[in-house]
């Protein structure tokens, strides 16, 4: 376990990334005028060490699990939620079914941690660490074997996807009251105040908010997080969820496979994920910015940029199986637009 957090990440391809900037430039276009299309698609041929990258093999992996942090009533719906919705992605029929299928991706679903028995069934991965995370107001929400286990998980998912055949990788999650792990989580890191960095997740209204901030800032106080140990901060405010998509980032970024984070969740675990292995954040893609107000906190942090804003908080992957659309967009560009040469066209004066 400490290899996959301790291992060197290999750096972006300088050469691949030169050689898709020169065939950009060339390219029937004014240099540089299709934007962030363009610097996403030098940073994916950095990535893959393609000068002209594709990637048709596409998964979001979904994973879940539930938090003993709701106890303490931070979220507008009741913890039943997350083995009914888990059924529902396996049914085909939540939002990021629609979306991936879409993205012509796969939709994986893990279960890391739901506070129940769940159905046995043939899409259905088991990785369950254990019956939900401890109540982090009064404690750690896991102790350091389940957070490394958990990380293990994700990263064991991730190669097991990987021999399937996988060239880019959507992340996602679902779990009632995850919003507050992951704002105590970017508060814990970054310094900054709770309520800065607090929204209302599932729909609380003003009471729900500030009894939210009240168990957040009680989770500090009680858990004494090191801001520069991210395992440690994972350990006592994370989730099964976050720690297992820390793990799918880390062995996705020594893969050489493109990471599309999704939103606030997926923006936690990316968090730890990069604080631990800095040079994993090369290997980030962060496809939108949340209405979680935490979100644009934790993406300043990482330096990304995010592709799309469109007021999401629901989870699941769903803004990054949009953004696949943006990618695939990108990678054609660069792959099939003619160049002057070939066009016949006359260059710029």
């Amino acid at each position: 376990m400490a290899g996959l957090i301790e291992t060197t990440i290999p750096a972006l391809d300088t050469a691949a990334m030169d050689a898709a900037r020169a065939r950009l430039d060339q390219l029937t276009k004014p240099l540089g005028s299709l934007g962030q299309l363009e610097s996403l698609a030098v940073k994916l041929a950095g990535i893959s060490g393609n000068a002209r990258p594709r990637f048709p093999r596409k998964a979001v992996i979904v994973l879940v699990g539930d938090h003993g942090v709701a106890a303490e009533g931070v979220s507008a719906y009741p913890q039943a939620v997350t083995p009914q919705m888990v059924q529902n992605f396996l049914n085909g029929g939540a939002a990021i079914n629609v979306l991936a299928r879409r993205s012509d991706a796969r939709v994986i679903v893990a279960d890391l941690g739901v506070a129940a028995e769940l159905t046995p069934h043939p899409k259905l991965i088991s990785k369950k660490i254990g019956y939900g995370t401890r109540n982090l107001a009064i404690g750690p929400a896991m102790n350091h074997d389940e957070a490394l286990r958990a990380i293990q998980a994700g990263a064991e998912i991730l190669a097991d996807e990987v021999e399937r055949g996988l060239d880019i990788v959507a992340t996602g999650d679902m779990g009632i009251a995850n919003t507050t792990p992951a704002s105590a989580i970017v508060a814990a890191i970054t310094g900054k105040p709770v309520r800065d960095v607090t929204g209302r997740g599932t729909g609380l209204d003003n009471a729900g908010w500030r009894r939210k901030v009240g168990v957040i800032e009680r989770a500090l106080a009680t858990n004494h997080p090191i801001p520069s140990d991210p395992l440690d901060v994972l350990m006592k405010l994370g989730g099964y969820e976050i720690a297992g998509l820390v793990g799918v980032i880390l062995e996705a970024a020594q893969r050489r496979v493109p990471v599309v984070i999704d939103g606030f969740i997926s923006g936690a675990a990316a968090l730890i994920a990069t604080e631990l292995q800095p040079a994993s954040r090369d290997y980030l893609i962060a496809a939108h910015n949340s209405v979680e107000i935490g979100h644009r906190v934790m993406l300043e942090r990482m330096e990304l940029t995010p592709l799309l804003n469109l007021d999401l908080r629901l989870g699941e992957g769903t803004g990054a199986a949009l953004a696949l659309h943006l990618i695939d967009a990108a990678v054609a560009i660069l792959d099939e637009m003619a160049t002057f040469s070939d066009a016949g066209v006359s260059e710029k004066l």
